[in-house]
Formats: structure tokens, sequence, C-alpha cells
């Protein structure tokens, strides 16, 4: 085992439901804390005031732009990162604090808020609202083995993370017509219905086993683009899945033996 990356949680404009996501991997989280992370800072979870220097770092929610101290905390981030994931919608296309106009009784004027790849360089997203428990101990997993595994491990690694780097390289806005283009239209849709769940303000609506969506309604959220599995669907990646579940399968029964 070669030795154990640095792993942050950044927390800006967001509900807490992606840490929350994090959380729920349980037993997978204390074992990836326990053989190949340090957590080293955590509003929540860890007593470290300032941004340290970090391998990974995972960025919770989107930066308002009237708040100076947001603005500073994503570009020191970015600075002391090796690796920046967008944790979520929020962080990676706004979702919904896209809605945001102010108004607020304690921050009043806090209005514009932008995802972190509008400020900053981002590496990897992971979306949803909030992601699955499984994709982010996936991506965890991968990023580090990307980071201090052997070269058979780093490439397959870098094939795993690659459609999740490619998102990150398109752009911060996502709207229905881009699903539309990307998914539907190219024949992937299944028909599972997660866009039209996770839409904010109701633009999608399921009918007939297809998606239907409202432009009038769509605030460009990226929220449905985010959530639906196949946005980032990769054909040259899904061959390697089983391997690649085998791989983080043996990586947390690693420990199983000392418990």
């Amino acid at each position: 085992m070669a030795n154990k990356i640095k792993l942050g949680h950044v927390h800006l404009s967001g509900c807490t439901g992606c840490l929350v996501s994090v959380a729920d991997n349980y037993q997978g989280f204390l074992k990836i804390l326990d053989d190949y992370a340090d957590l080293v800072y955590c509003l929540t979870l860890a007593d470290v005031r300032h941004i340290p220097e970090m391998d990974v770092a995972l960025v919770e929610g989107s930066v308002c732009i009237q708040d100076r101290e947001s603005v500073e905390d994503i570009k020191e981030t970015r600075k002391k990162s090796r690796i920046v994931v967008a944790l979520g919608s929020c962080a990676s296309y706004g979702n919904i604090t896209r809605f945001c106009r102010g108004g607020q009784h304690n921050q009043p004027q806090h209005e514009s808020y932008l995802p972190i790849g509008d400020l900053i360089d981002v590496d990897v997203y992971i979306p949803g609202c909030p992601p699955s428990p499984e994709l982010i101990r996936n991506v965890a997993i991968m990023a580090y083995l990307l980071l201090e595994g052997n070269e058979e491990q780093k490439a397959l690694a870098g094939r795993y993370l690659k459609p999740l780097m490619d998102l990150a390289k398109r752009g911060t806005t996502r709207c229905f017509c881009d699903l539309m283009n990307d998914v539907i239209n190219q024949g992937l849709c299944i028909g599972c219905g997660i866009c039209a769940a996770s839409c904010p303000v109701r633009a999608i609506a399921h009918e007939f086993g297809k998606p239907q969506g409202d432009l009038n309604l769509c605030i460009k959220c990226g929220s449905c683009y985010g959530a639906c599995p196949r946005s980032f669907f990769n054909p040259d990646v899904i061959s390697e899945f089983e391997s690649i579940n085998e791989i983080i399968a043996g990586a947390l029964k690693e420990g199983e033996k000392d418990d």
C-alpha cells in the first residue's frame, strides 16, 4: 500500500446534501479514511480553520460572488489542491442557486451565485443533487489509485475518471436542450425519469416513457444533465466496469480481515 492521500471537503453555498451523501458510504467511508486518505479539511468533521495543502479537494456548493471570503476560498482551494472535484450539481452547474436573487434577512446582498468552474479550473465533475454515495466513493478510490497506484492502476483510474473529467471541460451551463441533443436524440435515453425527478422547477415531464421539456421554465441549472446516467456515457469505459468494480470491492475488503 502506498502513502495515504490528503482529502478535503470545501463547503460553499449549498445545502450540505452532498456531504450527507459522502457520509452515507458508512463503513466504506471509514475504510477510505483508515487506509487510503487523511481528511485534512472539512468544516463539519475536521477542526481546521484554514484551507491546507490537499491532494484531492471535494468542493460542495456554488460561489456567492458578493461574498469575498467565498471567492477567496475557492481560489485558495485551486492553488493548494492537486485535483479539484466539483461535488454535486451546485458546484458543477449552479443548480437551484441560480434561482437566488438576494433578500435573505441575514445577508440581503447575497444575490449572485456561480458554479466553481466559472472562477477556477476544475478537474472532475461528480454530478447529481446529491450525487450517489457509490459514485463519490468510487471517485475517491480512483483518485487514490491515480496519485499513488502502480502504472496499471493509474491507467485504469484514468480511464474510469475520463468521462467525469470530460464533463468538467464542457463548461458550467447545461439545459434540457443539451439532454435532448446528447442523450435523447442519440438513442441513449432509457426512460428512467431521473431527469424529471431532479428538475427543481418542474420543467420536465415524463410522458410516454420519455422526458418532455418546457424550455420556457428551464433555468439552465444543469440538474437534469448532471443526474442523467447517460450524459457522461463513454463506450470506451463500459467494458472496464467489471474490472473496476473488482478493484473497488477488493480495496474495501482488504481491511475487513483486520476488523
